[in-house]
């Protein structure tokens, strides 16, 4: 069921400070470790198992791009949020192009900052 304000694969509302440590979260994955990018290497990553968190944009179109992705990570115990713009996911993964999807696959750095994001995603989903 979309809404005015959230596509159908949304799943819960992320708070804006949430959003800018998703963001920040990524660039530092990506500057020391790997992150796959767009919707069909995220869905390759989750189906391996080998995806951290998977961060989707909230304004993707159409949303049936993304619509398996949460289910997915469901499915394999993979954490995942959301951020609003699919521009700034793109810049904070280092692409010139916005992104639907990036799946940190290997933390480096960021491995504390992942965890934290993954428990409380984890009570935002509890709570929604």
């Amino acid at each position: 069921m979309e809404t005015d304000t959230m596509p159908m694969y949304v799943r819960f509302e992320t708070p804006k400070e949430l959003g800018a440590q998703v963001y920040e979260t990524v660039e530092k994955a990506r500057s020391t470790g790997r992150v796959a990018k767009g919707a069909n290497e995220v869905t390759k990553q989750v189906e391996r198992g080998v995806a951290k968190l998977v961060v989707m944009a909230e304004d993707v179109s159409p949303p049936e791009i993304l619509a398996h992705i949460p289910l997915l990570c469901e499915e394999k115990g993979i954490p995942y949020a959301y951020v609003p713009s699919k521009a700034e996911l793109g810049t904070a993964a280092g692409l010139a192009v916005g992104t639907a999807a990036i799946a940190i696959v290997d933390s480096g750095t960021a491995a504390e900052a992942v965890e934290d994001i993954a428990k409380k995603t984890t009570a935002l989903k509890v709570a929604a």
